[in-house]
């Protein structure tokens, strides 16, 4: 079975409203404090990886978080894109720009050069699925200098340069493209106990098909030395790293997908950093070792537009009308996020005064008993618990609904196949390219790969494709939010809060990286 991309419910947004914060040597965001440093960080990380740390799917974003992979670019604070393994950039006439590189080495001591670069990006364009950045986007790479690559789209695409921060879209070294017919990842065997004491992990699939290591291979601060199948994780500082030597030697992570588990081995002080820290167990924690990150990660009730009950936009507005936003965040939520406004939460300031008001929707009619099956997730702790009070809900309009919960990695194939009547899922709209346009086509049009809503509307196809062809970045956001009253005239997707991201942090810890993209966590600065 193919490997389907996780974007987990996300976010972004403002560093300036993220008190305390200022810029570490990486230039990401971090929490103020000093202190020596050198010793080993344990993190607890919410989602196991899912596909053998594949850069293209659902591990993209788990291997920017903890620093081993870079891109081309990345965003600042303001949702720009700033240097990263680039230095610069430049414009052409058409469809291309020109990067220029930076001086860097690859993690198994080769350089970071056009030729390897463009090998890498040629990689992500035949990879399958295809990553989530490049949804709609035919890209070729080549070397044009020493220091230079020259990136095309067979359409002018003004958002490359934040199409290429993507995490899916990192730069990894020639030796990572391998095609290998092997079953399961060096270091583990089949059920994920480690079998080969200090073996690499690999990224192999089981079909040989593009198979693609990160371990010892990536640019980042930390290198992936071993792993324990879905539980563990061993990184390793990478001391040639161009961005400076990283305080910490090493980190130990845990993968604990349940939140209290995962709060509990931050309390007891099996771990040094916890991230997402359930609302309901915040209260647990001394309050100095709560850090909580305003975002732009956008819950949603999605509603199978295709098949079944929701195939009608009657049945379809009835649920729209049932549902009250508001319980969920001052209930579920204790005061933790925001009444859902739109696809785009408040965090963003282009979007922050705009209320969306879409006009045309059908009348909605009596559900009359009609039965659905509302699926969701339980890694992030809420989500069962927003899915219980849409239950009730939804039953007092008159609909007869069964809640399936799962873990994410064994709920997105089914939910993306339209084999759920609605789904409650969470979505940072920002992570996979910083584009709200790339989300938009990504998750809304009738080609996009992560559709949930399975939505397939010519007025939304238009609106989409005319915001892509605006150039300028207040163009593009005005255009956005039209886009966005276009997906909501559908009815596919009924917003529900915008939220806070709270991680738990060590009183020892600093630098800490508190990234309202939630694609980086911990960095060159980060140690205890």
């Amino acid at each position: 079975m193919h490997s389907v991309r996780r974007r987990w419910a996300a976010a972004l947004l403002l560093v300036p409203l993220l008190t305390g914060c200022f810029a570490a040597r990486d230039g990401s965001p971090y929490d103020a404090g000093a202190g020596a440093g050198g010793g080993r960080l344990r993190v607890a990380m919410a989602f196991p990886p899912a596909e053998r740390f594949s850069p293209y799917g659902a591990d993209a974003t788990l291997l920017s978080r903890l620093g081993v992979t870079e891109g081309l670019t990345r965003l600042d604070g303001n949702g720009g894109a700033v240097p990263a393994l680039a230095e610069s950039w430049t414009r052409e006439s058409g469809g291309g720009w020109v990067f220029t590189l930076r001086e860097a080495r690859f993690q198994d001591g080769t350089e970071v050069t056009p030729a390897a670069v463009a090998g890498a990006l040629t990689h992500a364009t035949h990879a399958d699925p295809s990553p989530a950045a490049l949804t709609g986007v035919r890209l070729t790479a080549e070397a044009v200098g020493e220091r230079r690559v020259r990136v095309t789209t067979a359409t002018a695409d003004s958002a490359l340069p934040l199409r290429l921060s993507s995490p899916s879209l990192a730069i990894l070294a020639p030796k990572a493209y391998r095609t290998t017919a092997g079953a399961g990842a060096a270091g583990t065997d089949e059920s994920g106990a480690d079998t080969s004491g200090t073996a690499e992990p690999r990224s192999d699939t089981a079909d040989g098909k593009a198979a693609v290591d990160p371990a010892g291979t990536a640019t980042g601060p930390f290198t992936l030395a071993r792993t324990s199948g879905a539980t563990r994780a061993t990184l390793h500082r990478f001391d040639d790293y161009w961005g400076g030597l990283a305080h910490a030697s090493g980190l130990d992570v845990r993968f604990i997908a349940d939140g209290t588990a995962r709060t509990n081995a931050l309390r007891s002080g099996e771990v040094d950093m916890a991230e997402a820290v359930p609302v309901s167990q915040a209260a647990t924690l001394d309050q100095p070792t709560v850090r909580e990150v305003p975002t732009a990660r956008t819950t949603a009730l999605f509603l199978n537009t295709r098949s079944g009950p929701f195939a009608d936009p009657a049945v379809r507005a009835a649920a729209r009308e049932a549902v009250d936003a508001s319980a969920l965040a001052e209930d579920v939520y204790e005061g933790h996020a925001d009444t859902g406004r739109g696809l785009f939460g408040p965090a963003l300031t282009w979007a922050a005064g705009e209320r969306p008001r879409p006009s045309g929707r059908p009348a909605a009619k009596r559900a009359g008993n009609t039965a659905l099956t509302l699926a969701t997730y339980d890694n992030r702790p809420e989500l069962p618990e927003v899915a219980q009070v849409l239950q009730q809900q939804l039953r007092k309009a008159g609909f007869s609904v069964k809640l399936e919960v799962r873990e994410y990695s064994r709920l997105e194939g089914d939910a993306l196949a339209g084999k759920f009547d609605a789904v409650v899922a969470a979505r940072n709209t920002m992570l996979d390219t910083g584009d709200p346009i790339s989300y938009l086509a990504d998750d809304f049009t009738c080609d996009g790969g992560y559709n949930l809503a399975r939505v397939c509307d010519k007025a939304v196809d238009r609106a989409v494709a005319e915001a892509g062809s605006r150039a300028d970045d207040a163009a593009r956001h005005r255009a956005a939010l039209a886009a966005q009253t276009a997906v909501l005239r559908t009815d596919g997707v009924v917003p529900l809060v915008h939220q806070r991201i709270i991680h738990g942090v060590g009183a020892s810890v600093r630098g800490v990286i508190l990234d309202p993209y939630e694609r980086t966590l911990v960095g060159t600065g980060t140690r205890r």
